[in-house]
This record gives C-alpha cells, structure tokens and sequence, in this order.
C-alpha cells in the first residue's frame, strides 16, 4: 500500500482517530475534511460508545482466542472497529470489511499477526451476521 493510499483509506484514519482517543481519552477527535467524513466519524464514535457492548460479544464468540487485556492496542482496535462494522454497517458486505481490514494490516500490523487478524475476523462474521452468508 502506498504512502497516498494509506491517507486516504477510511478505515486506516479509523484506527489511528481510534489509537489516539484511547492513548489520550481527554483528547478531543477531529475529522479533517474526506469523502469519507461521515463514515469514519459513525465508525469512530460507535465503535467508543459500544465498546463494551463489543468487548462482550467478543468474549462469548471468540472465548479464549482474544483477551482484549493481552492483546496489542492496535490489533485491538483493529477487531473492535472491524466488529463494529459487522454489527451495525450492514449494507457493506461481509467481505468488503473482513478484506479491507486485512489489507489495511499491513500499515499496522507485523505478518504474523494478518494471518490471527484474519482469522479471528472470519469466524466473528460468521457468529454475527449469520443471516448475510
């Protein structure tokens, strides 16, 4: 992914508005003007407000495979929005998210941790929106 495509990709502006509000819950978060503005801006701020919300169905769908207090802020963010998206965006399909959040791993994420990021993506779509396959 080239240094253009990664400031502009919505979902990779989502994780680093994301990073920053969780590394400083003071700091207020602003969206700089994008075509894709009110996307990130929904996917952000629901994301935060339901963060528990997530952080449950998580828990009962992945079990033991995610400890959110183990696992590294930025993969964490990475399956806390991507779920957030499952749940509630539901005119984009399943795959739209799982692959773009692939894709945008490698801005964040070493190998290792695309392959986990994959999988643990597939089997919450699978649990979440059971209906759309």
């Amino acid at each position: 992914m080239s240094k253009e495509d990664s400031n502009n990709n919505p979902r990779i502006i989502v994780i680093q508005k994301l990073y920053s509000y969780f590394l400083n819950k003071e700091s207020e978060i602003s969206y700089p003007k994008h075509r894709y503005k009110k996307f990130i801006k929904d996917t952000v701020s629901g994301t935060i407000e339901r963060e528990e919300l997530l952080l449950e169905n998580l828990k009962t769908i992945l079990k033991d495979e995610f400890n959110p207090s183990r696992t590294d802020l930025i993969l964490k963010l990475m399956i806390l929005s991507a779920t957030f998206e499952l749940m509630f965006s539901h005119k984009t399909p399943i795959k739209v998210i799982v692959s773009e959040y692939v894709k945008i791993s490698d801005f964040f994420l070493e190998s290792a941790h695309k392959a986990y990021l994959n999988a643990i993506l597939d089997k919450i779509s699978k649990n979440v929106r059971k209906d759309d396959e």
